[in-house]
């Protein structure tokens, strides 16, 4: 064998474990996202719209303890394979981090699930026990530590629209365009709804709004995950990986 036809060969296998490592990475990260958006469904169908009226809200916990406290263990899980969703797509060198939004969204999407994780567990724990013991003080100085770490969900929630929007524009998209640009617009409602509304102007609606739209767009994540568990390397390989592959092969 020629020293051409040795480095040609080198080159090749070289090319194609980077070229299953991306693909592999993807689906593993999908698998995690699959797993965090079913978790994450299932937090939000056991919480209640929030109230802007603190002494409403204390009520409503205080009467469902035990629904809250596993509505934000489940969240505090869920957002926690979001992180893990977040840190494998920055490093698996694929399409869908290949341009500075998208590789923003990714990185946005750890540190949007970081914050409200802190938030999920504070009120699984000292807020659930103040609202049940009555105690307001310790409830409303807690209360106002979570919605400001609770401004995370924020950073989630354009991060996913722009994670779907991206995904809508691509020629290689694994779920498709219209359920994609649905999930998009589901984020930036969820943002509305939760941010604008709710925290911002304190008006009630904003709480449901946002109920319902973080629903759909974590539905939508939950198809995105599963169908990157199943998709095909190429879907999910940078253009130029490609590219450097057919040449490699030939």
């Amino acid at each position: 064998m020629s020293e051409s036809e040795h480095q040609s060969e080198s080159v090749e296998e070289i090319v194609n474990q980077r070229w299953k490592r991306t693909g592999a990475g993807t689906r593993v990260a999908g698998a995690w996202l699959a797993m965090g958006s079913v978790l994450f469904v299932a937090s939000l169908a056991l919480h209640p719209p929030p109230s802007p009226d603190l002494g409403e809200f204390m009520a409503v916990i205080a009467n469902e303890p035990t629904q809250w406290v596993l509505a934000h263990w489940a969240a505090a899980l869920a957002l926690t394979l979001f992180a893990i969703t977040g840190l494998l797509m920055l490093t698996t060198e694929s399409r869908l981090s290949q341009n500075w939004w998208a590789m923003t969204a990714w990185a946005l999407l750890v540190v949007g699930a970081t914050w409200i994780t802190t938030t999920a567990v504070a009120e699984a724990t000292v807020i659930t026990e103040a609202a049940v013991a009555g105690d307001t003080a310790t409830f409303e100085a807690w209360q106002l530590f979570a919605e400001g770490k609770a401004v995370g969900f924020g950073f989630l929630a354009v991060a996913i629209a722009v994670i779907a929007g991206n995904e809508a524009r691509s020629t290689r998209s694994v779920t498709p365009v219209w359920a994609s640009w649905i999930g998009a617009v589901a984020g930036l409602v969820a943002f509305v709804g939760f941010v604008v509304l709710g925290l911002l102007l304190g008006i009630a609606v904003g709480g449901l709004i946002w109920l319902a739209s973080t629903i759909v767009m974590s539905l939508w994540t939950l198809w995105f995950g599963i169908a990157l568990v199943r998709s095909d390397d190429s879907q999910v390989q940078l253009a130029e990986a490609r590219t450097k592959r057919q040449r490699a092969i030939r």
